[in-house]
C-alpha cells in the first residue's frame, strides 16, 4: 500500500528540464512543483560538484545531463588588470557535459580562442539543448553543434569568418534559441545581424537585418502578437520584429542603448504590450500589433544613477510581468515594483544584498556607489519567485504590489569573479530542473536539492 501511494504522489508532481536561456518557454517560470516551501536549516542539501573554469554562462539541464561552457587560460597568460583593455589572451574554451544526478563527468569538448574582448572572464551564453544536440555560442562567435551523447562535432560555424561580423565590446552574448527546425541566432555581419540556420546541418536559411557598430547583447524571443508569431529582437539602435519564417521585418521601433548595453531579454506584457528595460535610458512599452509597434510610454531616465532613474534602468536581469506589476533589478541593484505605467511602487536593496556586504552600507535603504550593477536573477515557482543574486545566494520570496516579503534564504556559492571592481560576484543564471538548482562560479558548478 505505502509503494503505491508514493506512486501516486510521484506522478502526481510535475519535473521539468531547463534547456536553455530563461527555461523550458524561455519565460522565466519554473513550473516544476514538490519545491521546498522553505530552506531547511544549513540551506538545501548539496548533491555534487564539479570543478569548472572562468565563465559568466548559466547551465543548461535537459535528458539528465548537465551542458556547461567555460573559459581556460593558456599558461602564462595574464587576466585583464584593465577591464577595458582588448588585448589579446590566449587559450579555450570548453564545453562540458555532467550527469545531472550525480555530477560524474560525461564529455567535453574544447577548442582554441584568443580573447579580444572586455571583462574576458569566460564565454556569455547559456547553452541550448534540443533533440540530442547541444548548441554552444562562445564569446569570440564560435557557435558550435554537438552531441548530447558523446560530445562529438556535428558541425560548427565562426560568427565573424562566417558571417563577417564584428567581435562586440563584452563579447557575443545574445543566448541563441531554437524554433522548430530552425537555430536563430544574433550576431551577424552586414545583411546577416539576425540568422536562422538549420540546426541538423548548419546550413543558412535566412538571414536579415543590419546595425552599425556594437550588435548589441540581448537575446532573440518568439511572442504571439495579433494572432501573429513574431521574432522580436533588440539590437544597438532599435526593437525589431521579424517573421521567424522568412527573417521579413514586420517593424522597427527606435530604441538606442549606450553602449549597445541591449542586454534584458524584452517581456511580453497581457495580449499586445512589450515591455524592454535599459541600463542608461530606463523603460520603454511598447503596443504591438500583427504588423506594426508604437510606443505607449518611454521613460525620462536621466541617466543610471539612483537619483537619475524613475522607472527601471536594468542591465543584466530581465524584468518579470506578473499581472498588473512589473518586477526588477535596478542600475545599483534596488528590486523595483512597477505598475504597467512606469510609477514606481517601491525598491528595496534587500534581494542584492547578503553578508558580504559591509555593515554600514547594509545599515541603508538606498544603495551605494561601490553597488553599481548589484544583481539577482528572477524566477518565478507557484506563487512565489526564487531570486538568485551576486553573491551567491538564493531566496525564496514574495513579490506583490504591496512590496518585497523574504520567505528565506540560503548561500550555495561564492562570488570569485573580481570585475565588478568593488567586490567579488557571482552574475550567472542558475538552471532549475529536477527539482534541483545549478549554479556555478569560476571555480565549481554544483547542484542541490529543492525537493519537499
Amino acid at each position: 500500500m505505502r509503494t503505491i501511494l508514493c506512486v501516486l504522489v510521484a506522478s502526481s508532481l510535475h519535473a521539468d528540464d531547463w534547456p536553455q536561456w530563461l527555461g523550458p518557454q524561455r519565460d522565466s517560470v519554473w513550473r516544476e512543483t514538490g519545491i521546498v516551501d522553505t530552506f531547511p536549516a544549513g540551506g538545501p542539501k548539496k548533491l555534487w560538484s564539479q570543478p569548472t573554469a572562468l565563465g559568466y554562462a548559466g547551465p543548461a539541464v535537459a535528458q539528465g545531463r548537465v551542458v556547461i561552457t567555460d573559459r581556460v587560460q593558456a599558461r602564462g597568460a595574464k587576466q585583464q588588470k584593465d577591464l577595458f583593455n582588448k588585448a589579446e589572451i590566449d587559450g579555450s574554451e570548453r564545453v562540458f557535459c555532467l550527469d545531472a544526478a550525480t555530477g560524474d563527468p560525461l564529455w567535453v569538448h574544447k577548442y582554441a580562442c584568443v580573447y579580444q574582448i572586455s571583462y574576458a572572464a569566460g564565454p556569455r551564453c547559456t547553452p541550448v539543448i534540443d533533440d540530442g544536440r547541444v548548441f554552444t555560442l562562445g564569446a569570440m562567435g564560435d557557435l558550435v553543434c554537438l552531441s548530447l551523447q558523446d560530445g562529438s562535432v556535428l558541425w560548427s560555424k565562426n560568427f565573424v569568418k562566417d558571417f563577417g561580423a564584428k567581435v562586440p565590446v563584452w563579447g557575443f552574448a545574445c543566448h541563441p534559441m531554437i524554433d522548430g527546425d530552425k537555430l536563430i541566432c544574433v550576431g551577424g555581419g552586414k545583411d546577416q545581424l539576425i540568422l536562422a540556420l538549420d540546426k541538423k546541418t548548419g546550413a543558412t536559411l535566412w538571414a536579415s537585418q543590419t546595425v552599425e557598430g556594437d550588435v548589441g547583447y540581448g537575446p532573440p524571443v518568439i511572442l504571439d502578437f495579433g494572432g501573429r508569431r513574431q521574432l522580436i529582437a533588440w539590437h544597438a539602435q532599435a526593437v525589431i520584429s521579424l517573421d521567424p519564417e522568412t527573417g521579413t521585418r514586420i517593424w522597427s521601433v527606435p530604441f538606442a542603448s549606450k553602449a549597445a548595453l541591449t542586454v534584458p531579454t524584452p517581456r511580453k506584457v497581457g495580449d499586445d504590450r512589450l515591455f524592454l528595460t535599459s541600463f542608461y535610458h530606463g523603460g520603454l512599452m511598447l503596443k504591438v500589433g500583427k504588423d506594426a509597434a508604437q510606443i505607449v510610454w518611454k521613460s525620462k531616465a536621466k541617466g543610471e544613477r539612483p537619483s537619475a532613474t524613475l522607472d527601471l534602468s536594468s542591465i543584466m536581469a530581465t524584468p518579470f510581468v506578473d499581472g498588473e506589476m512589473i518586477y526588477g533589478v535596478d542600475s545599483y541593484g534596488e528590486l523595483r515594483g512597477l505598475t504597467l505605467d512606469g510609477h514606481r511602487k517601491w525598491m528595496t536593496m534587500k534581494a542584492t544584498r547578503g553578508s558580504l556586504t559591509p555593515e554600514a552600507i547594509a545599515a541603508k535603504d538606498e544603495p551605494a556607489d561601490g553597488e553599481r550593477w548589484s544583481n539577482a536573477f528572477l524566477v518565478k515557482n507557484g506563487e512565489r519567485y526564487f531570486l538568485f543574486n551576486e553573491q551567491g545566494d538564493l531566496i525564496i520570496a514574495k513579490l506583490s504590489p504591496k512590496g518585497y516579503e523574504e520567505v528565506s534564504r540560503a548561500h550555495l556559492i561564492d562570488p570569485l569573479n573580481t570585475l565588478a571592481r568593488t567586490r567579488k560576484v557571482v552574475w550567472m543564471h542558475p538552471a532549475f530542473a529536477d527539482r534541483k538548482v545549478f549554479v556555478r562560479n569560476d571555480e565549481e558548478i554544483a547542484a542541490y536539492d529543492l525537493a519537499k
